[in-house]
């Protein structure tokens, strides 16, 4: 398999992907932004529509516009005006139906935008993997510099905000990952799944462990083992890699359930 260049550039780019999306999914699920996390990859689509009708990078124009909307929903969120649920299917959904108006209108329908929908993890370049490598360092440096203000925040925030820590920064930083994160995988499996990425590897290791430690080195072993055995299946039974990455996660997920410890201390 590895022979191919196209499938080299494939297993780099998504490896660099699952450790960045395993890392932010502890925090998502703890926090519970799982639909959050929904929400921004829809809200992609916009973002795409807008740089398709306008012959930009759509990557470029899709993460400016994710970053908008996270911190959006944030801000509203935040300032109580609205509920975040509520918010961010307002949002998602009109930014959805922005994308595919801008693409009717600009006569801009083609195979690029199916590729952003359901992934096109085959076809990424050399460019597509150094921005996956780079945006995981990034990723990574900063989940070491402030872990545990965010493990504070995503427990109990309103302990975090009496002891002084800043709170809102952290928020506010950790939607910015996310939605960066959401984009460079939108590449790999598409807006549609792109949200399984950020759940499912921490849904996993919270089968296995309570102790957040045990708990984050689970999720990014999920996420990497899941993206190297789905690009494999998919190699061999020539299946969209996309979907496979994400139905061999939810396999993980299922044995994990399966071997739970909590699950094993409560059977008669």
């Amino acid at each position: 398999m590895l022979r191919y260049v196209f499938m080299q550039k494939a297993l780099l780019g998504g490896m660099s992907v699952a450790l960045a999306c395993s890392l932010i999914s502890f925090f998502v699920v703890t926090r519970r932004l799982a639909f959050m996390g929904m929400g921004i990859s829809h809200a992609a689509f916009g973002g795409v529509g807008l740089g398709l009708a306008a012959g930009l990078d759509a990557t470029v124009t899709a993460g400016f516009f994710c970053v908008a909307v996270a911190l959006g929903v944030g801000w509203l969120a935040r300032r109580g005006r609205m509920h975040e649920d509520t918010t961010i299917g307002i949002l998602f959904t009109a930014s959805m139906a922005l994308g595919a108006l801008v693409v009717g209108l600009a006569r801009r329908y083609n195979l690029d935008l199916m590729s952003y929908l359901f992934g096109s993890v085959l076809a990424m370049s050399w460019g597509d993997v150094i921005a996956a490598a780079v945006l995981s360092l990034l990723v990574c440096l900063f989940t070491a510099a402030f872990f545990k203000e965010l493990l504070f925040v995503a427990f109990d925030e309103e302990t975090a905000t009496a002891s002084g820590l800043p709170v809102r920064s952290v928020y506010y930083g950790m939607l910015t990952a996310m939605a960066l994160v959401i984009v460079v995988s939108i590449k790999l499996v598409g807006i549609i799944l792109v949200s399984a990425l950020l759940v499912m590897p921490a849904a996993t290791g919270l089968q296995l462990s309570r102790d957040y430690r045990k708990v984050i080195a689970f999720a990014v072993l999920d996420g990497l083992a899941s993206m190297a055995l789905g690009l494999w299946l998919s190699y061999v039974a020539d299946v969209p890699p996309g979907a496979t990455i994400v139905m061999v996660m939810f396999g993980f997920f299922l044995l994990a359930m399966a071997l739970s410890p909590r699950r094993l201390l409560r059977s008669p």
